[in-house]
């Protein structure tokens, strides 16, 4: 009599334990090696503010803050994110309240049907910090990584444009 191979049943074979920081909440997950940190956030945590794309990092659909850098989830494995700090767009929120970013691009009415509002306000929020943008075409330029197919551009721009005069205005005023 053969003996059949059967699948193992331990759920963890096979898996590599990590810890994240994500939206502030430390973690400790056992995840498959091959596991994208995408598929991670959407299917194990489900953090479906994320979005799912193009899968080839192209759309920016899925741009998240890795140790505040904006980076494709879809590209990017979970396990090699081992210690780090990760922001989803519903870690943005402060207190039940709308970031600054996000209150802007209500404000401006910066998307039309919502799927790519995820990742562009991710990577506005990070351009913001990194302080590089500080014209329209500077902003569009940083921007570049992220599609919107409904064409809401000039009102993205127009949010993120705002929000950087606001924070010049309070620069200035502090200074003074």
């Amino acid at each position: 009599m053969a003996l059949i191979d059967t699948p193992p049943t331990d759920p963890h074979l096979g898996t590599i334990s990590v810890t994240l920081t994500i939206n502030g909440e430390d973690r400790r997950l056992d995840i498959a090696p091959w596991t994208s940190l995408l598929d991670l956030l959407r299917l194990d945590l489900s953090l479906t503010g994320t979005k799912k794309g193009c899968d080839h990092g192209q759309c920016g659909a899925c741009t998240v803050l890795i140790d505040g850098r904006r980076m494709n989830a879809c590209l990017l494995l979970a396990v090699m994110q081992d210690g780090r700090a990760i922001t989803t767009i519903e870690g943005l929120a402060e207190n039940g309240r709308l970031s600054p970013i996000q209150a802007a691009f209500v404000d401006h009415d910066a998307f039309q049907c919502g799927y790519c509002t995820p990742g562009q306000i991710m990577s506005a929020s990070a351009l913001i910090e990194e302080g590089r943008a500080r014209t329209r075409a500077e902003i569009r330029e940083h921007m570049s990584g992220n599609i919107c197919r409904c064409g809401a551009y000039p009102n993205i721009v127009d949010a993120i444009e705002d929000l950087l005069a606001q924070r010049g205005a309070g620069q200035r005023e502090a200074a003074e």
